[in-house]
């Protein structure tokens, strides 16, 4: 593909007085090769298919995310035409240079503010990561929300999640870019932190963890004192009882059903430890409006 004779500007995307725009989109071969003039992260959210960036074709699939500065010229093409069987879906959250001189007050380490400046041209080329720590599909769902069912605070809070968008991503670029043996326990205990948080209903144990990472028990319950504040079975337990507030906020589940999803086996143990952790039944929890735990 030719460099594309026309750029894609940002008021053909974002709304009057705003700096960013969010959405998900079914990538097809409408679109032609294009350059803008914003900043673009695209993350591949599901499917496969390829990017052409430049003069280069690059093969994409989950998890990969795309950073694109100004004036880089590109385009997403799906692996099959049949989009309803075959779909590559891709989160877009571009921003301009207004967007970046708003978050630019707080960010305090100067070399990601460097960084997010040098995007503003294309100097520093485009680049892609892995979201190896499961952040990042996280970071643009919540965006995506935002955006589409703006509410009080949206505005901020999107300026927010594009402060720590960058921020992930900024890591997971030097991580990936520096000795491997300076960031591996790091970055493996991540890994560990992400198996609690996906396997959470399961019967997880401190031994199946250390068997997984090659660490002893004693390390392992070590690290997360370290990092966490807490040790495995009360970080366990606090995300299982964090996993079900949230089940009974946003659902109308039994709360015996929602105790055995969250891995307690009787309701018993799970009303015991959730009234530790919240201070109120998860009864009372639930006829509280919104989830608010405050007292009245």
């Amino acid at each position: 593909m030719k460099r594309p004779p026309n750029t894609l500007t940002a008021d053909r995307l974002l709304q009057p007085e705003s700096y960013i725009f969010v959405n998900r989109a079914v990538e097809d071969f409408n679109l032609p090769l294009h350059s803008h003039d914003f900043i673009e992260f695209a993350y591949i959210a599901e499917g496969r298919g390829f990017h052409h960036i430049e003069d280069e074709v690059h093969p994409v699939y989950k998890g990969q995310l795309f950073v694109l500065p100004v004036g880089v010229s590109h385009v997403f093409r799906p692996a099959s035409a049949n989009s309803a069987k075959n779909p590559l879906v891709v989160y877009n959250c571009v921003f301009t240079p207004k967007a970046i001189d708003l978050i630019s007050g707080i960010i305090a380490d100067e070399a990601i503010a460097v960084h997010l400046n040098t995007l503003q041209t294309d100097s520093p080329g485009w680049y892609s990561v892995f979201d190896t720590e499961g952040t990042i599909e996280g970071l643009f769902i919540r965006m995506h929300r935002e955006y589409t069912l703006p509410r009080a605070g949206s505005l901020t809070c999107l300026h927010s999640l594009l402060l720590q968008l960058v921020v992930d991503t900024y890591r997971l670029k030097t991580a990936s870019a520096s000795p491997l043996e300076q960031h591996a326990d790091n970055l493996h205990f991540m890994q560990v932190l992400q198996y609690v948080e996906q396997h959470f209903s399961e019967d997880v144990t401190l031994a199946e963890l250390a068997g997984m990472c090659r660490w002893s028990e004693r390390h392992l319950q070590r690290l997360f004192k370290q990092h966490t504040g807490q040790t495995f079975r009360g970080y366990l337990q606090n995300v299982r009882i964090r996993k079900s507030c949230e089940a009974l906020r946003t659902t109308r589940e039994k709360i015996s059903a929602i105790a055995e999803n969250a891995g307690y086996k009787d309701i018993d143990s799970f009303t015991a430890v959730f009234k530790r952790i919240v201070g109120k039944s998860p009864g009372a929890y639930r006829r509280q409006p919104h989830g608010d735990t405050s007292s009245k």
